[in-house]
């Protein structure tokens, strides 16, 4: 996470234009559960069937 300080109106002026899937990350990335579990996928193999675990249990797609 980036060293930002979250009281801070600066911080949070890209948010004006954001649509909801920026909400949803900005939402999502402080999520102590979240963290958690992106933080034992990394450490595991990262196989197919776990990162499918991982995606389906936060809702995430990362198709473009």
């Amino acid at each position: 996470m980036a060293d930002t300080d979250w009281r801070s109106g600066e911080a949070y002026s890209g948010l004006k234009t954001a649509d909801a899937a920026d909400l949803a990350w900005e939402w999502l990335r402080r999520d102590h559960d979240y963290q958690e579990d992106y933080k034992r996928l990394s450490r595991r193999e990262r196989s197919s069937a776990a990162a499918g675990e991982f995606r389906r249990k936060w809702g995430l797609s990362f198709s473009c």
